[in-house]
């Protein structure tokens, strides 16, 4: 399929054929190439976990609710934010950074460029993703207003706001995933209706942890579609600026 195909055949499905399993090597692979998604500084502040088991689907089904969507599902993907992993990943950033610079920048440039990153990834990053029960993201508010006073600075720093930057860059990953498993020929459903704390215990998550999304995956029935995809009209959301 064309991406334009892919995008029409990519529906929410509410429920799956019990008759028809998926290949979970596929799902996986589905998986891997959503690493290919966009973050925020390419941070990657996410893990996935790919439920095949019986057991642990159940327990997701409940915790969703018992929807239809959950209980018919063949496989579920959960998805999460990692924000306590920002100094692990900042380090790996770099140090790809690095390797990507000595090995392509002009001899000459390669001091002042790994410098700039440093910056960038040993000392921004770390700043900007700690927390500390909201004190640390009342200061770099606060810094942000005060330098925005004089020229142009990313204002959205607060612990609240660099969370949803997290979550936003997770949700990218997640329509990554959902595009490449409709390629496949496989169907999904973002549920966004869940009870966290018992999808955190199914997985033995730390409490930390949020929970972007659960994504169900099976093959569609068609009661599983419920009726023709309805979008408000393009002019509603299209604005050119000229």
């Amino acid at each position: 399929m064309n991406l334009k195909e892919i995008l029409e055949h990519r529906r929410a499905i509410r429920k799956y054929d019990p008759a028809q399993p998926i290949d979970e090597n596929i799902v996986r692979e589905c998986l891997r190439m959503s690493t290919l998604a966009p973050t925020s500084s390419n941070m990657q502040l996410w893990e996935c976990y790919h439920v095949t088991d019986t057991q642990t689907l159940a327990v997701l089904s409940h915790a969703c609710l018992g929807q239809s969507a959950a209980s018919t599902a063949r496989q579920m993907v959960v998805f999460v934010t990692r924000q306590d992993k920002y100094r692990a990943h900042a380090k790996a950033v770099l140090d790809a950074l690095y390797d990507e610079i000595k090995d392509n920048s002009p001899a000459a440039r390669q001091t002042h460029r790994m410098k700039v990153w440093k910056q960038y990834y040993g000392k921004l990053m770390p700043f900007e993703y700690v927390r500390g029960f909201g004190l640390i993201g009342l200061f770099r508010k606060l810094l942000a207003q005060t330098i925005g006073l004089f020229r142009p600075i990313v204002r959205q720093v607060s612990e609240q706001e660099v969370n949803t930057v997290v979550h936003k860059s997770c949700a990218l990953v997640v329509q990554t995933f959902m595009l490449a498993m409709s390629e496949a020929g496989y169907d999904t459903c973002p549920i966004e209706g869940f009870d966290s704390r018992l999808v955190k215990k199914a997985l033995h998550l730390p409490h930390h942890t949020g929970i972007n999304m659960i994504i169900s995956c099976g093959i569609r029935l068609p009661e599983g579609v419920w009726g023709e995809r309805f979008r408000l009209p393009f002019e509603e959301f299209y604005h050119e600026v000229k």
